[in-house]
């Protein structure tokens, strides 16, 4: 007699529209799901695949009408050019030592981060977040999930990002950095490259970088990494950006 399948149902839903983070006039719509399941890992890499993001303990991908801007996008590590403006960033910074540790909040990231945010994001919700609902941010993850930090020779603290694990790379969540170092060391390109890098070191093939949207400046710095892939209605394919 065949076994009844007891796998819960997976539902998926839309909250309201929100003004959209990227384009301005533009409204934002999203299809989001919980994290959850006896196989949570194995769910957020499928819907990694498909497209989603991981926030807290859900995931979550646009759904806009009548704009499909947000083009999921994916480095492919390892193919990665390294051009000459890379090497620079990666010379200028070879004294910054990176590590993948615990998620676990403490006062000196936040203290980076508010400082981050406050320079870089001052109009945006996550400029008033407190610590708890920074730690939250840091801690709340059903899934593997890790902090990449960067000390400079001294200990200092200069940069974060937490990455999510996949069974094909390292998804990039959210990465700050400190905005008072020279504006030629790119802490946030760097952050990437080390990223690169340390999937090369472990064989794992992709960073997943989120969206890229044609006309964000926001998100325009995703257009350097190359190769670029993209998700389609094929799948995932080589992505031709045109340079600006």
């Amino acid at each position: 007699m065949d076994q009844p399948d007891l796998t819960p149902p997976r539902f998926f839903f839309s909250p309201p529209a929100m003004p959209c983070p990227y384009l301005p006039g533009q409204t934002e719509r999203k299809v989001v799901t919980t994290l959850s399941g006896s196989d949570v890992d194995g769910l957020h890499n499928s819907l990694s695949l498909a497209g989603f993001r991981r926030s807290h303990n859900i995931a979550y991908t646009p759904a806009c009408l009548g704009c499909s801007a947000c083009i999921p996008v994916r480095i492919n590590a390892t193919d990665f050019v390294m051009t000459r403006s890379f090497r620079r960033t990666r010379d200028m910074n070879t004294s910054l030592r990176g590590t993948l540790e615990k998620p676990e909040a403490t006062v000196e990231q936040y203290h980076l981060f508010s400082r981050y945010e406050n320079d870089r994001h001052s109009d945006s919700d996550m400029a008033l977040m407190g610590f708890f609902e920074y730690r939250a941010m840091i801690e709340d993850s059903p899934i593997e999930t890790s902090l990449a930090m960067f000390r400079d020779p001294e200990g200092q603290l200069v940069a974060a990002c937490l990455v999510d694990h996949l069974n094909d790379g390292f998804s990039a969540v959210y990465s700050f950095f400190d905005t008072t170092l020279p504006a030629q060391r790119s802490l946030g390109t760097w952050i990437v490259l080390w990223l690169v890098e340390e999937c090369q070191r472990q064989n794992l093939p992709y960073v997943y970088l989120g969206y890229w949207v044609n006309g964000s400046r926001k998100m325009d710095y995703k257009r350097r990494f190359r190769p670029l892939e993209a998700l389609g209605p094929d799948g995932w394919a080589p992505l031709t950006i045109p340079d600006p």
